[in-house]
């Protein structure tokens, strides 16, 4: 998965068609994945990703990863000559559960990503971001909330949905 995501930037990057995807059967899997592309010194670069589980999980990485590389709207497009310096992170999305926002001590830090969902807006958090930013449960959902374009503590609103999920997480 790692060398497709690979292959698929370095290919849109010099304008020729998608490599192919392996004939694996994880590739086959029906799942939602983000990727994250990131600079040595560990900053983010690119991070773009499907929630929907309807597609094969090869294609999902394919085309994610390229949208990760040129799509992002928070940087500009990744040039040829900084790919070799990418780290590639690819996060594989289990099945979303509900979740009870009135006990956000159920909220296991490092395992658990965040979907929070109002009407139209959807703010999601992969699981080792909270980890990352030293996130606890309650700083975790306020974030989820904010990405979504929503006020910090609209997790507790009627209206919203919070769901968590896991993911299968593997890097370069």
């Amino acid at each position: 998965m790692l060398a497709l995501a690979r292959r698929a930037i370095a290919a849109a990057l010099a304008g020729d068609p998608a490599p192919a995807v392996p004939d694996v059967p994880g590739t086959r899997l029906h799942r939602g994945a983000f990727v994250t592309l990131e600079e040595k010194d560990g900053g983010l670069r690119g991070c773009i990703g499907r929630i929907a589980s309807d597609r094969p999980l090869g294609d999902v990485v394919r085309n994610v990863a390229v949208s990760a590389a040129v799509d992002d709207p928070r940087f500009p497009a990744v040039a040829p000559e900084e790919l070799p310096e990418l780290r590639i992170e690819i996060s594989v999305l289990g099945e979303p559960s509900p979740f009870e926002p009135s006990g956000p001590g159920a909220l296991v830090i490092g395992r658990d990503g965040l979907l929070v969902r109002r009407g139209s807006a959807l703010g999601l958090l992969l699981p080792q971001v909270a980890t990352e930013h030293g996130l606890g449960p309650e700083a975790f959902l306020a974030a989820a909330c904010r990405k979504a374009g929503l006020g910090p503590h609209a997790w507790r609103e009627p209206g919203t949905q919070v769901f968590t999920f896991q993911a299968d997480v593997f890097g370069e």
